[in-house]
C-alpha cells in the first residue's frame, strides 16, 4: 500500500540515536553509526522521531510500504519488557556489582604528604548509594524514600570539577548516556518517580545535542508520573562552566 512514512537522510544523520529513543514503536535501530528504518510495519507515520533529530535528517515521504501493524508493535514491546525484567532479575540476584547499597558520606582525607600549614583537605565522594546507573538501579530501592533525585549525564562529572559538592551532595544520583545506552529512560524514571516519595528532581546535562535525550526522558517522566515536585535543569559546557 502507498502511505506516509519517514525517510532518513544518511548523509545528514550523525548517529546520535535520539530518534531511536523517540520512536515509541521501535521501528528504528542504529546500524553502523547511522539511524535506519528497519521495521517499516512498525512506523505509524506520526513522526515522533522528527523533532528529536538535531540534524534535520528525518522527513516524511509517501511511498509503497507495509501497513502499520499495531499488534506486532504491541507484541514487540511486551517481549522487550520481559527481556528487560529478566536482565534486572539476573543483575540483582547474580551480579555482586549490582547489589543495592546505601553508602555513608566519606570523611575528609588528609594529604598523603601529611599535615602542612595552609593546605586543603582532599575532595571526598558524595555518592550516597549503589548502583548509580539508571539501567541498573531497582525501581523501589530503599534509598529512594524521601530522596532528592539527581539525574546526570555521564560526562558531567568529568567536565564539571565540583560535581560532588555542588550537585551530588545530599542527593540520590542516577547517571546515564542516551547515546551510548541507546535506550529511552522515560519508562524507568517514570516508575521511580511514581513509586517513591521523591522530594525534588535536578537534571544535569552537557551542552551537546545528544544530552537532550536525557533531559527529555526526565521531564517526560515527571509529567507521566503525575508528581508535582520542584525540578530544574542545569547545563554544563564542554569547558566545565554552568550555562543555565
Amino acid at each position: 500500500m502507498k502511505r506516509q512514512i519517514i525517510h532518513i537522510d544518511e548523509n545528514k544523520c550523525t548517529g546520535c540515536g535520539l530518534c531511536v529513543s523517540a520512536c515509541h514503536e521501535g521501528a528504528l535501530d542504529l546500524i553502523d553509526g547511522k539511524a535506519r528504518l528497519v521495521r517499516e510495519n512498525f512506523c505509524d507515520g506520526f513522526g515522533d522521531c522528527l523533532p528529536a533529530c538535531p540534524a534535520g535528517a528525518i522527513t516524511f515521504e509517501e511511498r509503497e510500504a507495509p501497513a502499520y501493524d499495531e499488534a506486532a508493535v504491541k507484541k514487540s514491546r511486551e517481549t522487550k519488557k520481559e527481556k528487560d525484567e529478566m536482565k534486572d532479575v539476573r543483575r540483582e540476584g547474580g551480579c555482586p556489582g549490582s547489589r543495592v547499597m546505601q553508602l555513608k558520606p566519606s570523611a575528609a582525607a588528609p594529604s598523603a604528604e601529611g599535615p602542612a600549614p595552609m593546605t586543603f583537605a582532599r575532595p571526598v565522594s558524595r555518592l550516597g548509594q549503589w548502583p548509580c546507573q539508571i539501567k541498573l538501579v531497582p525501581v523501589t530501592a530503599p534509598f529512594f524514600k524521601g530522596a532528592k533525585l539527581l539525574v546526570a549525564a555521564d560526562c558531567t562529572a568529568y567536565a564539571y570539577a565540583n560535581m560532588h559538592e555542588d550537585f551530588m551532595r545530599g542527593k540520590v544520583t542516577l547517571i546515564g548516556c542516551p547515546k551510548l545506552d541507546a535506550v529511552d529512560y522515560t519508562e524507568k524514571l517514570t516508575a521511580i518517580l511514581r513509586e517513591n516519595d521523591i522530594q525534588s528532581l535536578t537534571i544535569v546535562r552537557m551542552e551537546v545535542p545528544c544530552c537532550g535525550g536525557l533531559q527529555r526522558a526526565a521531564v517526560n517522566a515527571l509529567k507521566e508520573s503525575g508528581r508535582f515536585i520542584p525540578w530544574q535543569v542545569v547545563t554544563i559546557s564542554r569547558d566545565g562552566k554552568i550555562l543555565d
